[in-house]
């Protein structure tokens, strides 16, 4: 029962009709869906199902191997039915932008320090995000001011980001390819997504990203905290949130 995922194809697709595989309780299950489902640090989509049925608000969607759960408020559909879903596109542009400023952000703090990732989040609403690095011997305090204006420069370069896939035997003979402390990449993982900020910052990596880093805007540095011996954990939010694209392109529908 697996969901073919669309978020991959066009992170800006913000509606879409897909089949209903089956439901199990509030979950829904869906052959092809643009909502993202939560991991990797970064919150699942919500939205809204128009159905034969009525409407249902998706207000979580998860995963487990190759199936998506999309949990459904309101009016479930029936199986074999098709539905129209609508993505909550000012949430999920927020989430793109942040989730791409944290990979400039890890980029920079690994060319300047050499420091790798201990972990990440980006708040559900996508009102902040935060990273943690192996920064042992550095107070955070002292670095902070650095970090703000290594990151807003770098987002001024108007880099590309793309994204791609590579069998695993080719993807990991990249150097520093996976950036985090503790590789996450489950062993059964045949292939590996690749996301590319070209000349800045290349890593593995399974979320959703803005198409050039100019999208992101300005970020502000929230604060940092020293978190034990070794981690240093960095807060940022976005100065213009609520900032969507194209807002008069029509939004497309795919078949």
């Amino acid at each position: 029962m697996g969901s073919m995922p669309l978020y991959y194809q066009n992170a800006y697709l913000r509606n879409f009709q897909a089949r209903v595989l089956g439901t199990e309780g509030a979950s829904m299950f869906l052959d092809q869906t643009a909502f993202y489902p939560r991991g990797g640090g970064q919150p699942g989509d919500r939205g809204t199902v128009e159905n034969d049925n009525g409407t249902g608000w998706v207000t979580d969607v998860s995963k487990q191997n190759d199936v998506i759960a999309h949990e459904i408020h309101g009016d479930m559909p029936a199986k074999d039915s098709v539905i129209t879903a609508y993505i909550d596109w000012e949430l999920r542009y927020r989430l793109m932008r942040l989730h791409t400023a944290l990979h400039i952000m890890s980029g920079v703090v690994y060319r300047t320090w050499n420091a790798t990732v201990t972990g990440a989040n980006i708040a559900d609403d996508g009102s902040k995000a935060r990273m943690d690095f192996a920064l042992e011997g550095i107070r955070v305090g002292d670095v902070l001011e650095e970090i703000g204006a290594l990151v807003a420069a770098d987002i001024c370069k108007a880099a590309p980001v793309n994204s791609y896939e590579l069998p695993r035997d080719r993807a990991m003979q990249i150097p520093n390819l996976i950036r985090s402390r503790i590789s996450l990449l489950p062993k059964t993982l045949k292939h590996v997504r690749i996301v590319e900020i070209e000349g800045l910052d290349l890593q593995a990596d399974g979320g959703t990203h803005v198409s050039n880093t100019r999208e992101i805007g300005q970020v502000r540095i929230l604060g940092g905290s020293n978190k034990g011996r070794i981690n240093r954990r960095v807060e940022i939010a976005l100065d213009d949130p609520d900032l969507v694209p194209r807002p008069d392109a029509p939004p497309a529908v795919t078949e």
